[in-house]
């Protein structure tokens, strides 16, 4: 087992029992003690994990949310596969939103130089990253922004979306669950995701695997109001079957 299988196993782990113990990983992974204390550093510096004495903890017990930079390098080969998967969902022209997010930023840079499109975005980094295309037309929502993910958001935000009628809606989330739904940690952030939902003919949601063991504060949008679930193949396939019995297309990438 490679490095980043072993830490992904190992965060997967943590988010299923609430926390991880070295000598138990060891024992399990048959590797040293050394090695899991350097994999729970590696996690711990991406964010995900925080080290506790004798194993670590997931971030969201803590109710912690990582910063953007540190979940853009978790996952990366599942979010690039989801990313060229999303492509399929993309209209010939017309209008569509990206959310703001580490996976719907991967499909930012797949998107086609041949397809003319609309492109609505709270994400600064997202605008900058498609302005230069030739392509495209560029809408960046105003709003206040928010330093952990590099989003837009309240009031000023909010308007514009309200007036808003765009063919596809590439949302990005931080849990999702059959009971519970899309959640994110902040109530003004989901607000805005409910928004870009509600403005969108079609909704397709970008999540990896490990988005399906979460549920965060405010809920944004229920599985029924999403039309397609792109993912990786990590997702259990009799999850996978839950989650297309709600309403979504689930499609593992």
């Amino acid at each position: 087992m490679y490095a980043e299988e072993r830490q992904q196993e190992i965060l997967r782990r943590a988010r299923g029992a609430g926390r991880v113990d070295v000598v138990t990983l060891a024992a399990e992974l048959d590797v040293t003690t050394e090695t899991i204390r350097r994999d729970l550093t590696a996690l711990e510096r991406a964010g995900v994990l925080r080290r506790v004495h004798g194993g670590a903890i997931p971030v969201e017990r803590l109710g912690f949310e990582p910063a953007l930079a540190a979940r853009d390098e978790v996952m990366t080969a599942e979010k690039e596969r989801i990313a060229k998967a999303a492509l399929a969902e993309l209209p010939e022209d017309g209008s569509v939103i990206i959310d703001a997010g580490t996976t719907t930023g991967r499909l930012v840079q797949v998107l086609p130089a041949d397809r003319e499109l609309t492109v609505v975005v709270n994400s600064p980094p997202l605008a900058t990253a498609l302005a230069t295309r030739a392509n495209l037309h560029v809408i960046m929502l105003g709003g206040r922004l928010r330093g952990k993910t590099l989003a837009t958001v309240d009031d000023w935000a909010l308007r514009p979306l309200a007036c808003l009628n765009v063919d596809v809606a590439f949302m990005a989330t931080n849990g999702c669950s059959l009971t519970r739904g899309l959640t994110t940690p902040d109530p003004a952030e989901a607000a805005i995701k409910r928004a870009m939902v509600k403005a969108a003919q079609r909704s397709v949601l970008l999540a990896d695997h490990t988005k399906f063991t979460n549920t965060y504060l405010a809920t944004f949008a229920e599985l029924s109001e999403i039309d397609v679930v792109i993912t990786d193949t990590g997702l259990d396939v009799t999850l996978a079957a839950d989650l297309a019995a709600v309403g979504p297309e689930v499609i593992r990438a």
